[in-house]
């Protein structure tokens, strides 16, 4: 070697070992606070195990800083919408939003789809559920069903939840992924693809794709604790507490282990007063529901209906992740995760004269009552959540990158009634079970894939990825019936059980092929094709593909589009799910779309839903460091699933024989209490293809980090979702209020602004969220104006929730190098959302547009954190 050429490399690696020494004195920097949503350099050993991108995921940490300079994560080299490697989520020829832990954990909130909401402007969750619903985290993206977001973890299919949203409104039918039954802290970042995904990852990708990332960390410990409550209201008191580490298996791999407990006590919206037990002086003149005059009246609160609430909840999560070298050039690696739930949701209040003993006499002066101050029933549920993903992978398949995976995930559900009872129980048998199980479902879904991907040019001179493989899913819903005293006569107070007439097993296989063709055309020019087969047993065959492209103009200015299409197969549950709920007042009935009792009232067997999407955007760089992109999209969805609630109750001049139809088909399933009369508020409902959308869109993100040296960094950030979806076809005959809630229970807009200062040991956020108005289709409740319009389908009231701004505050401070503490406050200003009139307020507990996806009922939360790293 020459001696030229022995100082060209000395200098070489000078330069090498300065850098590596000011990155390590710059990674220093990261408060304690920071260090956890980090990925530090020692991950190569990681890397190897696992194929994970060390180099550029340390890039990330540096440029995210924990959270200092909120875009920083969008330099992130990103997975999700590409089969590239090393592609920045800016350089995506999808729009591709990364979400840092840190980000995350600012948002203040403890369940992580709420951390969504208040970092994405494209998802939103509704205000509250309904029944079982209530029980279940669900996100809606785009303003489109839950079923339309597929969830990834490290690019794996996650298996969905088995407790179906059996309720009317923008979520029914949905059977989501619940995000809250991941551990928080075992996640680094989250990727949110919204264009092209169904072509890539799964045909039901329709709205988008999230997909978490987990970390993989092989040393260090990470705690941290929080707890909060809603000062305005008192109640609604939380906790979580934290812890993750990491350790190193041999010399070339890594165990990582996150664990969480988590409770929150109820929210109950102090605002709602029951119309049975107002004075007669609150009561308007026009109402026809009369006052409690029974046994104890005047000696029961009026706010005892606590219906409208948040449920009370308790959990464990855990997550196990590993990877190591198998042999040279193959790496095992797997994820195992395991979650416990008990919650309860509150139904509406039960009065005095519910369960006399030996008579059903509404107002009973003077008869003996098991409840002689009333009840309010509690709908629980014993949830056991788990899955396993295990696999291999290589670098050298004749030339291909290989992955070899399989993922096994089942949900399990007990359903369960508590402080209720069976009136007919109690007037036959002079007792009630208070407390029942009503059902338990069980979902299952057992994945396997096996994937390749390979760089190469095509003629010497077009760089090309090829990426292909193949996967077969299957999947399976059961339904097991509850003990008796839940469904028989009308079944428990509050929520009526599943009776065996509904109970059922059901299976399928799903069976996928794929190929990705990534062609740079030129050094400006990127162009990817991709298509997708996938055979259902129970539906059929379906094709899907996608074009994407970018153009960059120069390092300033770039456009990029895409074409792609869906198809969103009936989930087993939409299927096959039917069941009777009885309220103070009427009942419902969800019956499966197959059975005779449905299709005797019009029902016909379920088809798949189908998409064709188009997006277009824009990305620039104005000035080195400020960053914008704007998209515009649009969704088609052709034979959406939704629930047809139009058959049943009365008519706006009085003939409730609908509803006496509706009751004799629900009583093919459980029998209506005995001496049941009044049909006109029963419904029998039912899952159709029963309309054709349009949703339209306009998504906006900015950001910028100034750099004031000694006085510290401020980041700025905008993000922005414009939204409008319109009926194009009512397949169903569907109500205003079915057309509502698939087109304007989401915010027409949703803005999140946000400023991150940083100071010395001290940082800042200040969050303003403001969400574009929402408008619902609603009935006339018991105090409407008169009987022929109340409960009445098709005699409806528009509701409009008004546009609003939420603001939210978190100041931290860094102490003993590993030590953060930060207080904060969500919604300082205690916003609620607007009011609904009495004549729409069911039983005047229901103040709020449940429906909404607009800012939560709520109102302030204020909390404190703190966080340790070692």
């Amino acid at each position: 070697m020459n001696r030229r050429a022995s100082l060209l490399i000395t200098t070489i690696c000078s330069f090498v070992s300065c850098g590596a020494m000011a990155a390590t004195q710059s990674g220093s920097a990261t408060t304690a606070d920071q260090k956890g949503s980090t990925v530090r350099a020692h991950h190569t050993a990681t890397a190897q195990a696992h194929g994970s991108r060390a180099a550029s995921t340390l890039k990330a940490a540096k440029a995210d800083n924990g959270g200092v300079n909120s875009s920083g994560v969008e330099q992130i080299s990103v997975s999700t919408g590409t089969h590239s490697t090393n592609r920045k989520a800016r350089d995506s020829m999808s729009p591709v939003s990364v979400i840092s832990g840190a980000a995350l954990r600012r948002s203040g909130q403890m369940n992580l789809a709420d951390a969504l909401t208040r970092t994405n402007a494209s998802i939103n969750v509704s205000a509250m559920g309904s029944d079982a619903g209530a029980l279940t985290s669900a996100i809606r993206m785009r303003g489109l069903n839950p079923n339309e977001v597929l969830v990834l973890v490290d690019g794996k299919r996650r298996h969905t939840t088995a407790n179906l949203y059996a309720d009317s409104g923008p979520e029914s039918g949905s059977t989501p992924v619940d995000l809250n039954m991941i551990p928080a802290n075992a996640i680094d970042h989250i990727e949110v693809l919204e264009d092209g995904a169904a072509a890539m990852y799964g045909s039901d990708a329709i709205a988008g794709v999230v997909n978490i990332i987990t970390k993989k960390q092989d040393h260090g410990f990470n705690f941290s604790g929080q707890t909060g409550a809603n000062a305005y209201n008192g109640d609604g008191w939380n906790y979580q507490l934290n812890a993750d580490g990491g350790m190193k298996l041999g010399q070339d791999g890594f165990l990582h282990i996150s664990g969480q407990m988590y409770h929150t006590d109820h929210f109950v919206a102090n605002n709602a007063h029951d119309h049975r037990l107002e004075s007669s002086g609150r009561q308007p003149t026009y109402a026809y529901s009369p006052t409690y005059t029974g046994p104890n009246a005047g000696n029961i609160a009026s706010n005892s209906n606590k219906i409208m609430s948040t449920p009370e909840e308790t959990r464990e999560n855990l997550a196990i992740e590993w990877g190591k070298q198998f042999t040279p050039g193959i790496n095992f690696y797997g994820l195992i995760t395991y979650a416990h739930r008990h919650s309860e949701a509150y139904e509406n209040y039960r009065l005095p004269n519910v369960g006399y003993d030996k008579t059903g006499a509404d107002n009973c002066t003077g008869c003996e009552s098991i409840a002689p101050y009333g009840f309010s029933p509690l709908e629980t549920m014993e949830e056991n959540d788990f899955a396993a993903t295990l696999g291999l992978k290589g670098d050298n398949f004749m030339g291909f990158n290989w992955d070899l995976s399989t993922t096994y995930g089942e949900d399990i559900d007990k359903i369960g009634n508590k402080n209720t009872l069976n009136t007919y129980y109690v007037n036959n048998y002079g007792s009630s079970p208070r407390t029942a199980r009503a059902e338990t479902y069980s979902m299952t879904q057992w994945t396997n894939n096996l994937d390749f991907r390979r760089h190469f040019k095509i003629g010497d001179v077009v760089p090309m990825t090829l990426a292909f493989g193949a996967e077969e899913r299957m999947e399976s819903y059961n339904i097991t019936a509850g003990e008796p005293v839940s469904y028989e006569n009308g079944g428990t107070q509050g929520y009526a059980g599943i009776s065996p007439g509904s109970a059922g097993t059901w299976y399928r296989d799903i069976w996928a092929w794929y190929m990705d063709g990534d062609f740079r055309l030129t050094k400006k020019w990127e162009l990817d094709f991709a298509g997708r087969l996938e055979h259902y047993t129970d539906v059929g065959n379906t094709e899907n593909g996608k074009i994407s492209t970018r153009y960059n103009f120069n390092k300033r200015i770039a456009i990029r589009g895409t074409i792609s299409t869906g198809f969103r197969a009936p989930t087993l549950a939409e299927s096959h799910f039917s069941a009777v709920n009885v309220s103070p007042t009427g009942a419902s009935g969800l019956l499966a779309a197959d059975s005779s009792a449905a299709q005797a009232i019009g029902a016909t067997k379920l088809k798949p839903e189908r998409s064709t999407s188009v997006s277009g955007g824009i990305v620039l760089e104005p000035v080195d460091g400020f960053h914008v992109e704007a998209d515009v999209y649009q969704i088609n969805l052709r034979d959406r699933i939704v629930q047809d609630t139009n058959f049943g109750g009365k008519t706006p001049y009085g003939s409730t024989t609908e509803g006496y139809i509706a009751a004799q088909a629900i009583n093919q399933l459980a029998s209506l209490p005995s001496g049941f009369s009044d049909y006109s508020d029963v419904y029998a409902d039912y899952f159709t293809n029963g309309a054709s959308t349009r949703t339209q869109g306009v998504d906006i993100k900015a950001d910028y980090l100034f750099r004031f040296h000694k006085y510290g960094n401020l980041a700025l950030s905008m993000s922005i979702d414009l939204n409008r979806t319109r009926l194009h076809h009512n397949g169903s005959n569907l109500n205003l209020a079915d057309i509502a809630s698939i087109t304007s229970d989401n915010p027409r807009s949703k803005i999140i602004l946000n400023a991150y200062y940083t100071y010395k040991n001290w940082d800042f956020n200040i969050r303003q969220t403001r969400y574009g108005q929402t408008s619902d289709m609603v009935q006339y409740q018991d105090w409407g104006p008169n009987s022929n319009v109340q409960y009445s389908n098709s005699a409806l009231q528009q509701f409009i929730n008004t546009p609003h701004w939420m603001t939210d505050i978190e100041i931290g401070v860094r102490f003993q190098k590993n030590w953060h503490f930060a207080v904060g406050a969500n919604n300082v200003f205690n916003v609620r959302p607007r009011m609904m009139s009495q004549e729409l307020n069911a039983l005047g507990a229901m103040p709020y547009d449940q429906n909404s996806a607009q800012i939560p009922i709520t109102g302030g939360y204020y909390y404190g954190r703190i966080n340790a790293n070692f």
